[in-house]
């Protein structure tokens, strides 16, 4: 049997680092044997520089939107994002098509292996069809007006069924990858502020068992909205023509307004999370009990957009699984989970690497249910390596 033998400055396995004098040993293909001392490793080791690494989960990205890269100004705001996502989304499939595949490109040879996808249209379906990374398929709904509800989420089953027909019948991502979250009806929301009552509903008895996403938080105007009826999304409705007449503010922060109302999800991914206070944070840890919530932090979009950091420190303070994302290009100038990382440690220095590749890496396997064969350096896994410096990270393996 034919074996590789990988020695860099250190190995980060998922979980810590391992120490400068081991060795990554796997099989020709990629998957995992082991970790051992340098000395038991025999000969034949490749020596390289940087940390070896499990390859990244990106636990948050919109690939149908990277056609809008350079498309949007920085720092105008959630709302005025939101309606420029509105007014330029629309685009040839043959644009669509060609700027999804140099996303790819780019989360692969940064050494991303897996990524939770929102998904609104079945746009991205021909690229997942033939790619070499896992796509965890989020099929994301909305609408605010409860007359229209029995509509989106039957437009959702649609996208559900043509992901489910173009992908059973595909080369998906290798024989040994779990099928995708969107064979199992992974609907979610979009967010508190565009989900009605009634849909949110709908969402929740098909949650049953599955993992959701939802935006969480992104804009302090989220909470002023649902709390107490003011704020920007006042004129992001006015200028969509909804009436909005019809909403009763509950005087609840935006995150204990929805999460009661997603009780069936077996686990939830919280992305954003920029006005996420700690009082938020204890409401989740006594409502919740046997379900798994998962913080996705994405800095470089939150400082594009509204140009703040989620509450790191308070995270942790808590001991919140935290994972990590990179958002869209609409909202992102690059889908690499090495830069969000790089912004991390540069505004919140006390946080040791070590702690920030777990989340970008196990963490992120967990929160897609996939940590059986990623995230981590493990017999028998097939998390993908990749090597990083100072200065970048890509993939070795």
């Amino acid at each position: 049997m034919q074996y590789r033998k990988i020695k860099g400055n250190n190995i980060f396995d998922g979980y810590q680092f391992v120490g400068e004098n081991k060795v990554l040993i796997t099989l020709a293909n990629g998957t995992i044997e082991a970790i051992v001392n340098e000395k038991e490793a025999g000969e034949d080791v490749q020596y390289v520089d940087g940390i070896i690494c499990p390859g990244f989960v990106n636990a948050h990205c919109h690939i149908e939107l990277s056609h809008l890269k350079n498309a949007i100004a920085k720092h105008t705001g959630l709302v005025n994002f939101i309606l420029d996502i509105l007014k330029l989304r629309v685009a040839t499939d043959e644009i669509k098509q060609d700027a999804m595949k140099l996303a790819a490109h780019e989360l692969y040879n940064s050494g991303t292996v897996a990524v939770g996808d929102i998904c609104n249209t079945t746009d991205s379906v021909l690229l997942k069809q033939s790619s070499k990374i896992y796509w965890h398929n989020f099929i994301e709904i909305s609408g605010f007006s409860e007359d229209i509800a029995d509509i989106r989420f039957e437009n959702g089953k649609k996208i559900i069924t043509e992901f489910s027909n173009q992908l059973q019948t595909s080369v998906y991502t290798g024989s040994k990858v779990p099928p995708s979250e969107v064979f199992r009806g992974a609907f979610s929301p979009h967010a508190p502020y565009s989900v009605s009552q009634k849909l949110f509903e709908l969402i929740n008895e098909n949650a049953h068992g599955k993992t959701l996403s939802i935006h969480n938080q992104e804009t302090l105007t989220e909470n002023n909205f649902l709390q107490n009826k003011t704020g920007d999304f006042l004129k992001l409705y006015e200028t969509l023509g909804i009436d909005i007449s019809f909403f009763t503010p509950n005087a609840k922060s935006s995150l204990q307004h929805w999460l009661p109302l997603l009780s069936n999800a077996k686990k939830i991914i919280s992305v954003h999370n920029s006005f996420t206070s700690e009082t938020d944070i204890l409401f989740v840890k006594q409502f919740t009990s046997l379900q798994e919530i998962y913080f996705c932090l994405c800095p470089n979009a939150n400082l594009y957009i509204e140009n703040t950091l989620p509450p790191v420190e308070i995270l942790l303070k808590n001991n919140c699984n935290i994972v990590l994302g990179t958002d869209s290009y609409a909202s992102n100038t690059q889908l690499n989970i090495f830069e969000e990382i790089k912004t991390i440690q540069k505004n919140f220095p006390t946080i040791s690497l070590e702690k920030i590749l777990k989340w970008a890496t196990i963490n992120g396997a967990r929160a897609l249910g996939i940590d059986d064969l990623y995230g981590s350096f493990e017999k028998g896994k097939m998390s993908g390596i990749i090597l990083i410096n100072d200065e970048k990270s890509f993939r070795f393996i």
